[in-house]
């Protein structure tokens, strides 16, 4: 069993909602900030360490991807979009799963613990069925709508992403376990799965991309097969964790994976809005990316490279996002509202201390980093720029995804759909093509517009955070939605 601090307490009343969210308060009796950051690390660091392989090994693709050419890289980069926006869909519905899941593990019910992550498992592979069909038959045309033109170009794009529509039912099913076992405190196990895939990818890659030791060459096409086979041995492993009779918090399949009103309501409550977040936040890195598309081949090579090293700074704050989203999910069922604000406050400073450390990094170090995507002059010079931008809003960028777990993990959901909507599908695609079009201020001037939305994204999350109305959503949920606790 995955104990926290919280399992040390006993069960909250209205009083433990009046503490403010910001400033100096008592911590409860028996409870130190060591308890605390000892909590908040120890669910963070698996995920970190998994979600930093997971983007490592996007890196290794898009590096050895790299050997064919520029034209190469940006048929890759054609492929991400349509595919994130696809799996969208279940994945944002998850945040509902990762939500319940860990408010039943505060509240000690354990039996609608388990009987949510199978109705989860349920969503996932009809919703992930759907989306791999829609995606294979068509990936061309969603290719070109994404910029594509030169026949090379669409050829390799098309391939690359009819292999990853197959593979998607593959991602959507150990997405329903991966986030019910980080509700319940346990990263660690997500990690080790997911650590063995990618390097099931990595060793496939090197075979089939280039054709090595008798394999066949597959370029571009062989990259994408190799990462459906690591995503296929993640999923395989996941379902054995959870179908062990002696799991912290088992599938049960025999118990049926019939359609549980209540249960399909919460996830859908929560995991809508986010769905609807995350399909607007889509829509709005399509039109970006329409939009650098524009620049040409060669800058778009040097835009999706910069991108694939922005994701790899994204998992610190991620990886503190799914510890903010469980101890304040498990707060609320325990009806802790004081714990939910320590566990917040302390989760955002180690997480920005973090970041500080990687900016540092990425800012004197662009140019080799670059460098091991490309030879290219024009690439390179253009990417340690933008990499210079990147570096300098990590601190920032980290607090918003850590504070956006927080609100995520108390089910106000809403107001962080309304944030990306106003960022990220007006702020972002509006200043990109102004700053291209009018301007004239070509890769530099799409990027200017990603710093403006990431900075204005984190005033508003911010501003709602202090605001301590997500506390009260804490409050009213534990009171209506958790009668029955254990």
């Amino acid at each position: 069993m995955i104990r926290t601090t919280l399992d040390g307490l006993e069960m909250g009343d209205d009083s433990h909602y009046s503490k403010p969210v910001r400033g100096r308060h008592p911590l409860p009796e028996g409870v130190t900030n060591r308890h605390l950051y000892n909590d908040v690390v120890r669910i963070a660091w698996p995920s970190l360490v998994e979600l930093l392989l997971v983007q490592l090994t996007s890196m290794a693709d898009l590096i050895m991807v790299g050997i064919l050419g520029p034209l190469a890289i940006s048929a890759v980069g054609y492929t991400t979009q349509p595919k994130f926006m696809l799996a969208t869909v279940f994945m944002a519905l998850n945040v509902g799963n990762t939500a319940m899941v860990a408010r039943y593990r505060g509240a000690g019910n354990f039996e609608m613990a388990k009987k949510t992550l199978r109705q989860s498992v349920m969503i996932n592979f009809t919703i992930g069925l759907i989306c791999s069909i829609i995606g294979y038959f068509y990936a061309e045309p969603l290719v070109r709508f994404m910029g594509a033109s030169t026949p090379q170009t669409v050829e390799w794009a098309t391939a690359y992403l009819k292999v990853q529509m197959i593979g998607l039912l593959s991602i959507s099913m150990t997405s329903a376990v991966t986030s019910a076992l980080r509700a319940v405190g346990n990263s660690r196990t997500p990690m080790v799965y997911n650590t063995v895939a990618n390097l099931v990818n990595l060793v496939f890659n090197y075979l089939l991309i280039g054709g090595n030791f008798g394999f066949p060459r597959w370029g571009v096409a062989g990259a994408s097969i190799a990462t459906v086979m690591g995503q296929v041995v993640a999923m395989m492993m996941a379902f054995y964790v959870v179908l062990k009779k002696d799991a912290y918090l088992p599938l049960e399949p025999s118990k049926g994976f019939k359609p549980d009103r209540r249960i399909l309501a919460d996830i859908f409550r929560i995991g809508l809005p986010s769905m609807l977040e995350q399909v607007i936040m889509r829509v709005g890195v399509i039109l970006y990316t329409r939009t650098v598309a524009s620049l040409g081949d060669i800058l778009m090579a040097a835009h999706q490279i910069c991108m694939n090293i922005q994701a790899l700074t994204f998992m610190n704050g991620q990886a503190f996002a799914v510890s903010a989203t469980a101890l304040v999910g498990q707060s609320l069922g325990r009806r802790r509202g004081d714990m939910a604000a320590f566990y917040a406050n302390r989760t955002q400073r180690v997480g920005m201390f973090v970041s500080f450390v990687i900016g540092m990094i990425i800012f004197f170090y662009a140019g080799p980093i670059i460098s091991l995507y490309t030879d290219d002059p024009i690439i390179i010079s253009n990417g340690v720029r933008v990499l210079r931008m990147v570096a300098v809003i990590q601190p920032l960028q980290a607090a918003q995804f850590i504070l956006a777990g927080v609100l995520r993990g108390a089910g106000d959901v809403k107001y962080t759909a309304f944030i990306t909507f106003v960022t990220v599908l007006i702020v972002r695609p509006g200043t990109a093509a102004y700053a291209i079009y009018v301007l004239g201020a070509g890769l530099m001037g799409a990027w200017a517009a990603m710093v403006a939305d990431q900075l204005l994204r984190t005033v508003l999350v911010a501003l709602r955070y202090n605001t301590g109305k997500w506390r009260h959503k804490i409050k009213a949920s534990a009171e209506v939605e958790l009668p029955d606790t254990a």
